[in-house]
């Protein structure tokens, strides 16, 4: 039986990283995965995700750039050719996360992992065993409990459609929602997005939320908002989604992006003390440490922060304190930036007006809506907000909010600066780099209440 100081279930972005930083200090770390390297971030998220984003852009840039000058002809959009390029680029990046593991002397196990007891798992028919065994494997959508659930697909299959439907159903509303709503719609696909709630991407400042739902209002397309869906049936080549309140419609393809949830099912769990939460999250403490002795837990599947990067970090963390004999600590999730690529783009970091009015008692608000240099001669009446929230008594920035074009980018700088604790003072005292719209950041004087 093999022996290994570390043994990764799952080689998404946390697993290779922990799986590499181990080995990195002399640790004899092996890594299993039954999927495909690099996880949902690189196969089925974030990276293809951001690559169909850019590809529905190009209709607006063509249409905006008329009005600068350019004669630019939009022809009929070709989805196998962003389809294929898009594969390849997937299999060069998995080719990458295989030889980063290669390099670095991990050894690696193709297959579906189980733990069938104390420091030991099983692969395929091999039990191996291991001081310590990391549970990494991310999460994996879901689908509301309708009749007709097994016609739509999620996000997983979105990414392999052999061709574009004319007419497509959305249903969600959280940050996987509108990116595809918002992908579909730039492609020229007839597209409704509809959500239980009144508000879309529950959660986030309420001046975010409201913004987003006029400017997609503005793009063309539909927003079926306050009810959800009860069946859905095939009816001859369509489908006919029936709602709650007795209405129906007929599309070409329904996607449920309607949440994900920690990939635990067929891990084992039940030989362990390994213990899981209602949401059938892993229970982990500030260490990554499961109930089960030797046993840790990062990523999604701990379901703490979704998001790529925090996976990186906690596997950092984890590294350095089982493996680094560094003073041990845990992950540190305050004002953790995010950005949803939706058309406009929205991202944020630190606290909401809401949840700042909850934890102080006197709470700025500066706020601008505006229209951006370029939309004021591309025919567009597309608005930019912009809003920042100040903890009066101490002049320390508690959050900054964005939703316009370039959000993501403009918000990562000030995330540093949230991160070191900047003061409206500072701000204010900051040069603008003009004309940006970032410069808006440092030039919002007047509170707005």
């Amino acid at each position: 039986m093999k022996q290994y100081d570390l043994f990764v279930i799952g080689a998404g972005s946390g697993g290779v990283r922990a799986a590499r930083m181990a080995a990195a200090q002399g640790a004899k770390v092996a890594i299993a995965e039954s999927r495909y390297f690099g996880g949902t971030c690189v196969n089925v998220g974030c990276v293809p995700k951001k690559l169909f984003v850019y590809a529905s852009e190009f209709s607006r840039i063509a249409e905006s750039s008329k009005r600068f000058g350019w004669d630019i002809q939009v022809n009929n959009f070709n989805w196998p050719t962003l389809l294929q390029n898009k594969n390849s680029e997937i299999e060069r990046l998995n080719g990458i996360y295989s030889r980063l593991l290669d390099n670095s002397n991990v050894e690696v196990y193709e297959g579906e992992a189980k733990l069938i007891g104390n420091h030991c798992v099983q692969v395929n028919d091999q039990q191996i065993k291991a001081d310590k065994i990391l549970i990494a494997t991310g999460g994996w959508p879901v689908k509301p409990d309708i009749q007709g659930s097994e016609l739509a697909i999620t996000s997983n299959e979105f990414f392999f459609l052999d061709a574009l439907p004319k007419r497509v159903l959305v249903v969600g509303g959280g940050y996987i929602a509108v990116e595809f709503a918002g992908i579909l719609n730039g492609l020229g696909v007839n597209t409704t997005l509809s959500y239980r709630g009144d508000k879309l991407l529950r959660g986030f400042d309420e001046d975010v939320r409201n913004h987003l739902t006029e400017e997609l209002a503005k793009s063309g397309m539909t927003l079926d908002l306050s009810r959800s869906p009860t069946s859905i049936e095939k009816v001859g080549n369509e489908y006919r989604v029936s709602f709650s309140e007795g209405e129906s419609i007929s599309t070409d393809l329904v996607v449920f992006a309607t949440g994900r949830k920690p990939l635990t099912s067929g891990l084992g769990i039940e030989n362990t003390a390994v213990a899981l939460d209602s949401n059938g999250a892993v229970i982990v403490n500030e260490f990554f440490e499961t109930a089960e002795s030797g046993v840790f837990a990062l990523g999604d599947v701990i379901n703490r922060v979704q998001l790529t990067p925090v996976a990186l970090h906690e596997a950092m963390r984890f590294v350095a304190n089982e493996f680094k004999g560094s003073a041990r600590t845990g992950m540190d999730y305050k004002d953790i930036a995010s950005a949803v690529f939706s058309q406009p783009n929205v991202a944020t970091v630190g606290l909401s007006e809401d949840e700042a009015k909850r934890h102080f008692s006197d709470v700025e608000i500066y706020r601008s809506s505006f229209r951006a240099l370029k939309e004021t001669i591309s025919g567009s009446d597309a608005k930019t907000l912009m809003k920042i929230v100040v903890d009066k008594a101490s002049d320390k920035v508690l959050g900054m909010h964005m939703v316009g074009d370039h959000a993501g980018e403009v918000i990562q700088g000030f995330a540093a600066a949230i991160k070191m604790g900047i003061t409206k003072t500072v701000l204010d005292s900051t040069v603008g780099i003009h004309p940006t719209s970032a410069e808006e950041f440092v030039t919002m004087r007047d509170p707005v209440s």
